[in-house]
């Protein structure tokens, strides 16, 4: 079958749904990606190393917030998603997309160990007319320096045996306005013709795909959309604490600013960066410009910046405390909220943690309350959510909110506690109470 003749046949198996997918890593990306794919009409079989995870797929039973078991039910009922430890399977696929995990190791060095074992099983049962396409950040020249020869060994021709490309995720944990479905997709394949077929496969389950000319563009693109938001945050977070030092009100500053209906967005100050995405994509690139002799000194800056902010938390906490004749050795603090950002349960990267690592290095007595996380890790040390009904809130020397959840009470929560440091501006409206507040 020449080139011509696989990519039309290709088109046609697309157009038809004739397509078995396959979606390597089945969590926050991929998941709610697998279930695009199944309403869309194609068969979906996810490939995970989590027994669990497969286990609960195969039930029907979502351990995502953004996938609702209904969703996950309907999808398994009808025979379009399943779930599979089998990595063998792979050869079943027509098309397969990649959405695992890219961290950074202990020296921020990007460790792109789980994408080149992906592309060792995929390349291990290749076969003739298989679209893959990777959506693991990652920094630039990722997919045609490590993706594509691992495929290669197979003996098939990019282009022309199968069809590589890359499309950065923009899955937003919790967001309910944009999906995978309306969130527009960008795409760049390794060549013309990968760009095209993957392209036309994305765009049977998202509204707008945007091609771009090469891997390398498509994955900058996503290093340059969580770049702007973290240098911006840096840049909010420095000025929260200048008006620290002035005495002035940093959120006074920035609502009088937005107000502005040109030249200026506003961005909020927090207690540092969470998630998968903004404390560690922009270190990819400045990673990679290392090894060309160049320091990206903005993304540096602001990383060092919102590296710190739990610090800052922890100084305002000092500061309250000792407004009331305590020290931080012995005194008692309830963190409210511990997941990365409000109304979900992901903890990946949150600063909560940090906060309270540094104040139980102060030798406070530390606890939390997340109605979204029951259990967590710091240290050596398990701390489980305890509850704050009754007058429980009173007991703490200080509560930190965190995290903003819209759960919260914010106003019974003022009355109730001795004295609050706000990070997130949530008491922003509350009536009573408010000489207890502190905020960033």
């Amino acid at each position: 079958m020449d080139r011509t003749d696989q990519h039309e046949r290709l088109k046609q198996k697309i157009d038809a749904r004739d397509l078995v997918v396959g979606v390597v890593g089945v969590g926050y990306v991929g998941l709610p990606l697998c279930t695009e794919m199944g309403r869309a009409g194609y068969h979906v079989v996810g490939f995970e190393v989590n027994a669990a995870k497969v286990d609960a797929l195969n039930r029907g039973v979502s351990y995502i917030g953004d996938v609702s078991d209904t969703d996950l039910r309907a999808l398994v009922g009808e025979g379009r998603l399943e779930a599979t430890t089998d990595f063998s399977r792979l050869a079943e696929c027509d098309a397969i997309s990649i959405c695992v995990p890219t961290p950074l190791n202990k020296t921020k060095d990007p460790d792109v160990s789980y994408v080149v074992k992906a592309a060792e099983s995929i390349s291990e049962h290749l076969h003739p007319g298989t679209i893959v396409v990777l959506e693991s950040t990652t920094y630039p020249g990722t997919t045609r320096d490590l993706v594509l020869p691992r495929l290669e060994r197979s003996g098939y021709r990019v282009g022309v045996d199968f069809f590589l490309a890359f499309s950065p995720e923009r899955v937003d944990p919790g967001q309910t306005i944009y999906t995978i479905r309306n969130t527009p997709k960008v795409m760049g394949g390794v060549t013309p013709a990968c760009t095209d077929i993957a392209t036309r496969l994305y765009r049977a389950f998202i509204e707008q795909v945007v091609p771009v000319s090469s891997t390398e563009v498509a994955e900058t693109v996503k290093l340059l959309e969580n770049t702007f938001r973290a240098v911006n945050i840096g840049l909010v977070n420095e000025t929260a604490i200048i008006c620290r030092k002035l005495g002035m009100d940093v959120w006074e500053v920035i609502d009088a600013a937005a107000t502005k209906p040109f030249g200026f967005m506003p961005f909020y100050p927090g207690p540092g960066l969470g998630g998968h995405c903004l404390p560690i994509d922009p270190l990819y690139l400045s990673w990679l410009l290392k090894s060309l002799n160049y320091n990206a000194r903005f993304i540096e800056l602001a990383s060092d910046i919102n590296g710190k902010m739990p610090y800052v938390v922890v100084d305002i906490v000092g500061d309250a405390l000792n407004e009331q004749s305590k020290a931080f050795k012995g005194s008692s603090v309830l963190i409210l909220g511990v997941a990365y950002k409000r109304d979900i349960g992901d903890i990946r990267e949150s600063p909560a943690l940090d906060i309270i690592a540094v104040l139980q290095e102060k030798h406070c007595s530390v606890s939390y309350h997340d109605p979204y996380v029951p259990e967590i890790t710091v240290g050596n040390r398990v701390l489980t959510s305890e509850p704050i009904d009754g007058d429980r809130l009173e007991a703490y020397d200080c509560v930190v909110i965190t995290t903003d959840h819209r759960c919260f009470d914010y106003q019974d929560i003022v009355d109730r506690s001795r004295l609050v440091v706000d990070t997130r501006n949530a008491t922003r409206a509350v009536a009573r109470g408010t000489e207890k507040v502190r905020k960033l």
